[in-house]
Order: C-alpha cells, then sequence, then structure tokens
C-alpha cells in the first residue's frame, strides 16, 4: 500500500484513483493521520481479503461493483453506492465475487467517550 497522500485542494473523480489489476488488490491512501485515513482499494474478481480486527469503526462505500462484506459470520451484499459500518473489535473480511471498488474510513480518534 503507497503511503503518500493525494494531493490537496485538487478535484478527483475517485473511482479513477486506483485501476484493477488482474489477480491483485490494489490500495492508496487518500488521507492518512494519526486520527485515522481514508483509503480507495480495486479488488479484482477472485480477490478477497483475509479476515482481520481493527480497534476502531470502519465506513466501507462501494464505488464500483458490488461487494460481499463479512462481519462477525454474518454475510453482507453491497452493491453500487452502498456503504456499512464495520463495527469496532469486530471479525471481517471482503471477498469479490466480481471486481469492485470501496473507500474504507477509519477514525481513530473520539473512543475515549
Amino acid at each position: 500500500m503507497e503511503n503518500s497522500e493525494l494531493q490537496k485542494a485538487k478535484a478527483h473523480i475517485i473511482v479513477e484513483i486506483v485501476e484493477y489489476i488482474p489477480n491483485a488488490v490494489v490500495s492508496k491512501t487518500i488521507v492518512n493521520k494519526t486520527t485515522g485515513n481514508v483509503t480507495v482499494s480495486s479488488l479484482d474478481a477472485g480477490e478477497e481479503l483475509s479476515p482481520k480486527t481493527l480497534p476502531y469503526d470502519t465506513y466501507i462505500q462501494i464505488i464500483d461493483g458490488s461487494a460481499e462484506v463479512e462481519i462477525n459470520d454474518k454475510v453482507f451484499k453491497l452493491k453500487l453506492g452502498e456503504g456499512i459500518i464495520i463495527p469496532a473489535h469486530a471479525k471481517h473480511c471482503f471477498n469479490a465475487n466480481v471486481q469492485f471498488k470501496m473507500i474504507s474510513t477509519i477514525i481513530k480518534s473520539g473512543y475515549e467517550d
């Protein structure tokens, strides 16, 4: 994953930030701060992201195609334009039955409340 942020104060076509690469997962950091980050990713058909757990809520929005996300053993099928919040500490993974692109937003502050 590339760590450099996108250029600020410049319009971007979000779905064009990452391309599909055969048999690959591609990610590009949009914003990366100690308090959270925003990343856009593409998954080619047949790819998956292994199960993991994060100590923060993560918001996922599908910007191209459709995705299957599993959260605590429950499967959700997300279509273009749909989003879901993955709760902090929830085991989750992604499966690309068809290729898709998503934006993930992680907020690392505010859990002190």
